[in-house]
């Protein structure tokens, strides 16, 4: 009922960090579905039933590596891939730096290396750093911080 009502009712564009949550959300009528961690290769197999399944299931990509796995195990029936780039802007749990040079040369190779089977859609960094703050100054700090890590990332 929560991702009915944070959805107004569309059942578009949530985000799970578990395959669990989103084959449970597939089963509830929920076809835009983000995979909010980036894939590994144990769970592609799962990864690659949702997406033929639904009309929109996007994962995660922060490595060179996940890419390769993405383009080297395509989908069928003329369905691609959806990705994000993941950047860490300061949780440190999973993404790529924005500030790492091979962050760039990633988000280049999947927008330009082979759109049909792999497509960008866009950037994702999540503020994780913000749970040990105890004001509110300090979570827009980072959420500031974050923001801009990302549109500087995006011009350039």
């Amino acid at each position: 009922e929560g991702a009915e009502l944070a959805t107004g009712g569309t059942r578009r564009g949530i985000v799970v960090s578990t395959l669990a949550e989103a084959r449970f959300f597939a089963a509830g009528g929920f076809d835009d579905i983000l995979y909010a961690y980036p894939v590994p290769a144990w769970r592609l197999a799962e990864c690659s039933a949702l997406a033929q399944s639904l009309q929109a299931f996007q994962l995660l990509l922060d490595s060179r590596q996940g890419l390769e796995m993405l383009l080297q195990n395509p989908l069928p029936g003329g369905k691609r891939w959806l990705v994000w780039l993941k950047l860490d802007c300061g949780n440190g749990r999973a993404g790529i730096r924005p500030t790492d040079p091979e962050a760039l040369a990633l988000a280049r190779s999947i927008a330009k290396g082979s759109p049909a089977l792999v497509t960008l859609v866009g950037v994702y960094a999540h503020c994780g750093n913000t749970y040990g703050c105890r004001d509110i100054a300090a979570i827009q700090a980072i959420a500031r911080d974050t923001t801009a890590a990302v549109l500087e990332f995006v011009t350039a």
